[in-house]
């Protein structure tokens, strides 16, 4: 399917199932589709993000992953009030990126294309970069700060991998670059190739623990997490925020979009999006099939072994890897601003 078309189906939802909603104050393309151009093959381990903005300051839950005319959609609802004033939105690295280009599906109050204008017109400024970075920066620090050491522990492993990951977008964001989720680690690659610091990269490998990672136990690990994740769509009931992620529509994307990385010959950048998924599974097994959890344990456990986690104190100590690591982190994307920004 070609954007354009994804993007007419996603204009078809918005109009026939936001629109009418009492709150709806416009729509919004967002993710990893903004930007390219509408005869770009979308390939079927992408989805359209689609931003319903409400009125709302507590919106229902994101519909998420679903199919509308042939189109893979994920849906998420925002609060209006979250895109004022504008230059909290210049200033928020994750969600300045939406509004760089004419992302606008339906505006009916003129304010989602009135952001756009102002932060179009100071996006690749040096100042508003820098900031952006800083908020990624954040973003990081406070992650790693707030791991709940007596949460269950595939929640604990959620919590130090996200902060974690987000080391990518720092660089991402210096290099004005779609701070993608699932591909972080592939983009940041490409964003350390083009500025010729490509020594970096295996420090963020590292990070994860899997620089050294062969890409045989890689293929092992997604074929354990592609059981789990089958039996975990199939049982699934309490509503998490990422439950949509783990559905028989989202396996092409987290199923056969690792496997697409590893044929690629890009295993070590499948691993972020594998133990992602693993620990969303548990958390919703923990949930809604305890046994099933219990029984299923030993492949996510078997993953994380390779990546050096056994135990919290090795989360504890990887966060504090990380922490070290920011200085160096900032100065690379200071010397990506640089050359990026103006």
């Amino acid at each position: 399917m070609k954007v354009g078309s994804a993007r007419a189906a996603a204009a078809r939802w918005v109009d026939r199932y936001a629109r009418p909603e009492a709150g709806f104050r416009g729509a919004y393309f967002s993710g990893s589709t903004v930007g390219l151009p509408d005869d770009a093959e979308l390939p079927p381990t992408s989805d359209v993000d689609v931003v319903v903005v409400t009125a709302e300051d507590d919106p229902p839950a994101k519909p998420g992953k679903l199919r509308h005319h042939g189109a893979l959609l994920e849906i998420s609802y925002l609060p209006w009030a979250l895109l004022a004033p504008p230059d909290a939105v210049l200033a928020s690295y994750h969600l300045a990126g939406s509004f760089r280009t004419d992302t606008v599906i339906d505006d009916p109050t003129g304010r989602l294309r009135a952001l756009h204008v102002h932060v179009s017109r100071d996006f690749d400024a040096t100042p508003w970069v820098r900031r952006r970075c800083e908020d990624a920066r954040r973003r990081i620090e406070r992650g790693l700060a707030a791991i709940d050491t007596s949460a269950p522990f595939h929640e604990q492993v959620t919590s130090w991998l996200f902060p974690t990951g987000v080391t990518t977008h720092v660089l991402l964001v210096a290099a004005l670059r779609n701070p993608t989720v699932r591909l972080r680690y592939l983009a940041a690659r490409e964003v350390l190739a083009d500025h010729g610091r490509l020594d970096l990269y295996p420090e963020l490998l590292d990070l994860l623990g899997c620089a050294r990672l062969p890409a045989e136990r890689v293929r092992c690990h997604l074929r354990e997490l592609a059981t789990t994740f089958d039996t975990t769509a199939a049982v699934a009931r309490t509503p998490f925020f990422f439950s949509s992620d783990i559905t028989p529509a989202a396996r092409p994307i987290a199923i056969d979009g690792s496997q697409a990385l590893i044929d690629r010959g890009r295993h070590h950048e499948a691993v972020f999006w594998i133990i992602a998924t693993f620990a969303r599974c548990h958390t919703i097994l923990a949930a809604d099939a305890p046994e099933t959890h219990q029984a299923l344990t030993p492949p996510f456990r078997a993953a994380l072994a390779d990546l050096g986690i056994a135990a919290t104190s090795d989360l504890l100590h990887r966060a504090e890897e990380v922490t070290r690591f920011l200085p160096r982190l900032w100065q690379t994307a200071e010397a990506i601003t640089r050359a990026a920004a103006r």
